[in-house]
């Protein structure tokens, strides 16, 4: 994670305000759907599908991801965003 390449993704992902994954993660925090944050943006924000891909090897290898299970309850199970933050929040005290 530390070489550049991989850093200035994160980095960008994370910060910018063009960031379609920001954008998209700022509506699911706000209340949004999925699919009505996906209709409203128009665009592909890819860390929707790369949190489902990511999410199946963690469980086929066993992974203790609880950040990963965390987005991918508020995405594929339509958890409420505040409350399945607030439990990782415990879990990561």
């Amino acid at each position: 994670i530390n070489n550049s390449a991989y850093l200035g993704d994160l980095l960008v992902t994370g910060y910018s305000v063009f960031s379609r994954n920001r954008m998209f993660g700022n509506m699911i925090g706000k209340g949004y759907t999925v699919k009505s944050a996906m209709m409203e943006m128009s665009m592909v924000a890819e860390g929707y599908y790369a949190t489902k891909s990511a999410y199946k090897i963690n469980q086929e290898k066993e992974a203790n991801t609880p950040i990963i299970n965390t987005v991918y309850a508020i995405l594929y199970e339509n958890k409420e965003a505040k409350i399945e933050f607030q439990k990782l929040t415990d879990i990561l005290d």
